[in-house]
């Protein structure tokens, strides 16, 4: 396969993943040593995830839109402002995220980017989404939801770092059994990603090496693919969540479970 069509398959397998509750840094570390791309890969990587913030971005456009219009305005006092609040309760969330990934990201990636402990990521997710079934009765909002629910929310968004635990089949679980609403949950989790992947472009810039940067060919497919197919993902996902679908994943991540365990093997 030439280098720009596995930019193509990692950029695709990137957008997919990231929205689909399926792990999308487990996806990378079983692929990505299949596929050789030229030049400083750190680079890469932050363009697929640039690539897959877009879709979120322009997805949930118009909550964006009311949350910093009542930032900047509006007839109630700031802090009884919906836009205001919204924006507040994903602040509180990304400060766990960000002291986890700050504290603690090298630490989990070295230890969890190997195929034999993706057998057991992959299946923590499986459970996760397993327990999802039928929890589609949820009432809280925006309105409703506490900062201290946010925060916690925000704590497991930073504990899929890990490769293999999927940061959106984990928010969403997650809100569920804390008893929001199917769509307000999945809204919820995305706009909380943004920051996160920010942040994650972020704390990857440090690690950008003296190597030479990758072919544009392979920036440009790679950050397209993603884009699209991440979109397509994140639409796909909304639409199973308020079907109450999340849990059909499960089966996909254990026999992901069973995929990595038999890379590790053939890995010896």
């Amino acid at each position: 396969m030439s280098s720009t069509a596995g930019a193509a398959f990692l950029g695709f397998l990137q957008g997919l993943t990231e929205f689909l509750p399926v792990s999308s840094s487990g996806h990378l570390v079983l692929f990505q040593q299949f596929f050789e791309i030229a030049g400083d890969e750190v680079l890469f990587d932050l363009v697929l995830h640039l690539g897959t913030l877009l879709p979120v971005i322009w997805f949930y456009r118009d909550s964006l839109k009311d949350m910093l219009g009542d930032v900047v305005g509006g007839e109630k006092p700031f802090l009884e402002r919906p836009g205001v609040r919204l924006a507040l309760l994903i602040i509180v969330a990304t400060i766990p995220t960000g002291l986890i990934g700050v504290l603690f990201k090298d630490i989990f990636e070295t230890l969890f980017q190997r195929p034999s402990v993706l057998v057991l990521t992959f299946a923590i997710t499986g459970g996760l989404l397993w327990s999802t079934r039928g929890r589609t009765q949820g009432v809280l909002d925006a309105s409703t939801l506490t900062y201290g629910q946010a925060a916690l929310l925000g704590f497991a968004q930073g504990l899929a770092i890990t490769p293999g635990i999927s940061r959106s089949g984990t928010t969403i679980a997650v809100a569920l059994m804390l008893g929001l609403t199917p769509m307000f949950a999945a809204r919820f989790s995305f706009l909380m990603s943004i920051p996160a992947i920010l942040g994650a472009v972020v704390l990857k810039l440090k690690d950008l090496g003296d190597a030479a940067p990758p072919d544009p060919a392979q920036l440009a497919v790679g950050g397209i693919v993603a884009m699209i197919s991440g979109y397509f993902a994140l639409a796909f996902l909304v639409g199973l969540v308020k079907r109450d679908g999340l849990s059909h994943f499960s089966w996909y991540c254990w026999m992901a479970a069973i995929a990595a365990g038999v890379i590790a093997v053939m890995q010896g």
